[in-house]
């Protein structure tokens, strides 16, 4: 396999393509095109529209149209060019971009982390990589500032969660405006076509997209680069055309002199129309974002060579059209269009705007899943939709929700310009909040002077600023949308968060101390029968309190027990031999451990992932080694097993008990060599612990789930009160079960039920 087919095939990761070919780059610029630029690439559909929506009015010098040609350039100049290609995309977290990327940066560098259980042995990771570098006095400073004032941290997350909350109100914007600016083309050729039909073809198509979310995009996906393609062509090429054809003088309007004549002839008019040029550069955050999925000189090259120039050159053309055509400035791109080229331009133009709002949706699935890997956002069932394409997930509940809301706002205002005013606050927002954290990290993470920092916020946070006060002002004509969505999704993610913190804190000063279940003798004070008890727990120390609950409840327990704590860390991604961490609770005679499951907060679990076998395969491994370890702490992860290269049990224990998943490529069992790679003469004779252990394995498994109730306390204000009895007891009973997230077999578990009050 070549190396573009094994970029393809490797799901195109970050990770994967830090040392790519130059063949291997071209690869994966031309498929950024279909998942990267499917957004902005569809802006030249209503920008112009929306900027000349109000009460500015086009003169005969033409002025107002060379001012917004102007104000498009250098914004597209500055803003996606200057500022995302050329400066954020180097603040990745391992090869990850976003807004809870840079979130995840602070967090690693000044211990901002909203997680719990974080532990020392946590930043050994091999993706924990920090610049260890002398911290400047400015750096030093600023970290010592975040850790001594709690407040100004909970600001920050409140900001995060803002920006994070805008971005999703972006999966409910795109698909609307694209979708409806696309079809409403077809009223030049049908003037007789009633509103009501364009709207009704525009929800046919919005529906049909959300409805096959679930079947995945890895069927059609090869598709999306070729029509974003064609798009950016065709538009490169009809705007080409109308800058000869109509006004040469047009290029002119790339000199920034143009802004000033703009601001001064239209005054307050001007200023307001801003928030339609702001859509100009409407996802460009998605090239921050999808980082991931590509490498950062692919994402530069297809935007520099291709998308740039393109869009640029489709803006010019659309201004000369306009400066000949002042009556068509509500449906100037079609107008603009050749006679000859129309339907071919049209239907292009409606799979773009598809695929637009299909690299929306997806980006909106992944912000969710990582939002709820950071205690954030409820639970939700994450599906994976492809094997091979790495992070193409569904999440069926906010597919759902998004598609109500999509089609409530597309028949609710049924008009392109009240959406992009509702837009373009949302967009100016996400990034402003970019902007904000890029100023800490220079300081934090990059260690620069903090003039740099100024520099940068001053530069890019002034023209945002400008932007997003123009589209405060048409809050009354669609902008209230986001500021409403983004509130009510505000309000529920950080009532989850501190909810969520609660109930850790309740764990940790409810934990039952180990002196006193050891202090019960190796029976635990019960009949100990055959089999493995998972005992799941958010604590890394310590016996959970549900454990206590349960043994004053029933009067036996499994031989084996283990205590499990599924936790995130703060980065994106993990390998599988540094998965988990398992260590002994109590003496041997005991048979109890701890296991820590490690996941980034990009991380998903794979739902053919047998987690059973890799568990006790582990602790096999780790029984076997432990002697090796007396002089280390009673801890050991699945790579330090692996480096061992040990395997002291039989290939006829694993074979017998399936203990290695066929369909998993990263199974624990390959950890220290395979089944296969095992001599049975050379094989060291198994202890009587292990043999324990495989007897409990055949004996079957069984799941302890701790289902906890929140109650506010009597004496608490009113406020909390509604957050916690409410709103938290709400959002706890409608998502998904934690034995849902964890793939738990319904027949294997039982559940304790618990009330705390916060």
């Amino acid at each position: 396999m070549n190396a573009p087919e094994q970029a393809s095939e490797l799901g195109i990761s970050q990770q994967n393509v830090k040392r790519v070919s130059y063949s291997t780059m071209l690869t994966l610029a031309y498929q950024s095109l279909g998942v990267v630029y499917g957004d902005i690439s569809t802006s030249p559909l209503y920008v112009y529209k929306t900027t000349f929506s109000g009460k500015l009015s086009l003169h005969e010098n033409d002025e107002e149209i060379f001012g917004v040609l102007s104000f498009i350039f250098w914004t597209m100049t500055l803003i996606a060019l200057f500022k995302y290609i050329f400066i954020v995309m180097s603040a990745d977290d391992n090869g990850e971009g976003g807004t809870f990327a840079l979130y995840s940066l602070l967090c690693r560098h000044a211990r901002l982390s909203i997680l719990p259980n974080q532990q020392d042995v946590d930043e050994k990771l091999s993706s924990y990589a920090m610049d260890r570098s002398v911290d400047s006095q400015q750096s030093l400073a600023l970290k010592s500032f975040l850790e001594k004032h709690p407040n100004f941290r909970t600001s920050l997350l409140i900001f995060v969660l803002l920006g994070t909350c805008m971005a999703i109100g972006d999966g409910i914007l795109t698909p609307s405006i694209s979708v409806l600016s696309a079809v409403s083309g077809v009223k030049l050729k049908i003037p007789e076509l009633h509103e009501n039909y364009v709207v009704m073809i525009s929800c046919v198509i919005l529906l049909g997209l959300f409805s096959l979310q679930h079947h995945g995009t890895h069927r059609v996906a090869f598709l999306f680069a070729p029509v974003v393609m064609a798009w950016l062509l065709c538009i490169c090429c009809i705007g080409i055309y109308n800058i000869f054809r109509w006004n040469t003088r047009i290029m002119h309007a790339l000199s920034p002199v143009y802004i000033l004549k703009f601001l001064r002839n239209t005054g307050t008019e001007g200023w307001v129309s801003l928030g339609g040029v702001v859509l100009s550069v409407t996802g460009v955050e998605a090239m921050f974002t999808d980082m991931g999925h590509f490498s950062p000189l692919s994402i530069r090259v297809a935007f520099t060579v291709l998308v740039y120039p393109s869009l640029i050159l489709a803006y010019m053309g659309e201004a000369a059209f306009l400066s000949k055509h002042h009556e068509d400035i509500q449906r100037s791109f079609y107008k603009a269009i050749p006679e000859p080229v129309f339907w071919p331009v049209f239907i292009v133009a409606t799979l773009a705007a598809v695929v637009g709002s299909q690299a929306v949706i997806s980006a909106t699935f992944s912000i969710v899943s990582q939002s709820s890997a950071l205690n954030c956002f409820p639970r939700v069932k994450v599906i994976h939709t492809s094997s091979k394409i790495y992070g193409q997930i569904y999440i069926p509940e906010v597919n759902w929700m998004l598609m109500f809301l999509c089609l409530a706002v597309t028949v609710g205002l049924r008009d392109t310009n009240m959406i992009g005013h509702a837009y373009g606050l949302a967009v100016t927002t996400v990034m402003f909040v970019t902007t904000c954290l890029m100023g800490l990290i220079i300081i934090i993470v990059w260690k620069r002077r903090i003039i740099d920092a100024i520099s940068f916020v001053v530069i890019f946070g002034s023209v945002e600023l400008l932007y997003i006060s123009s589209s405060i002002c048409k809050v009354p004509e669609g902008g209230w949308i986001p500021l409403a969505l983004s509130l009510i999704f505000m309000a529920m993610m950080y009532i989850w968060n501190y909810g969520t913190m609660k109930k850790h804190q309740f764990d940790i000063e409810n934990k039952v101390s180990i002196n006193r279940i050891i202090s019960l003798g190796p029976s635990l004070g019960m009949v100990r029968v055959p089999g493995i008890g998972l005992v799941y727990t958010n604590l890394v120390t310590g016996i959970p309190a549900i454990f206590g609950h349960f043994v004053t409840n029933l009067p036996a327990f499994h031989q084996v027990l283990v205590f499990v704590c599924v936790k995130s860390v703060q980065v994106p991604h993990l390998s599988e031999n540094e998965r988990l961490l398992i260590s002994r609770v109590g003496p041997k005679e005991y048979g109890m451990f701890r296991c820590i499951v490690r996941f980034g907060y990009k991380d998903l679990q794979q739902e053919n992932y047998n987690f059973d076998n890799s568990l006790v395969t582990g602790i096999l491994q780790f029984v076997e080694t432990e002697d090796g370890y007396c002089s280390k702490p009673a801890m050991i992860s699945s790579g330090e097993i692996g480096n061992l290269g040990i395997q002291a049990f039989s290939a006829r224990d694993l074979s017998s008990l399936d203990l290695c998943h066929e369909t998993s490529t990263h199974s624990q069992c390959d950890v220290g060599g395979t089944s296969s790679d095992i001599n049975h003469s050379e094989a060291p004779p198994l202890k009587g612990e292990t043999l324990g252990i495989l007897k409990a394995k055949e004996s079957g498994v069984a799941y302890i789930l701790g289902r906890s109730y929140a109650k506010a306390k009597k004496s608490s204000p009113v406020l909390k009160k509604l957050a916690i009895d409410v709103v938290y007891a709400f959002l706890n009973k409608n998502c998904r079960d934690p034995d849902d997230v964890l793939n738990v077999p319904p027949t294997s578990l039982l559940e304790v039920g618990m009330v705390y009050y916060v």
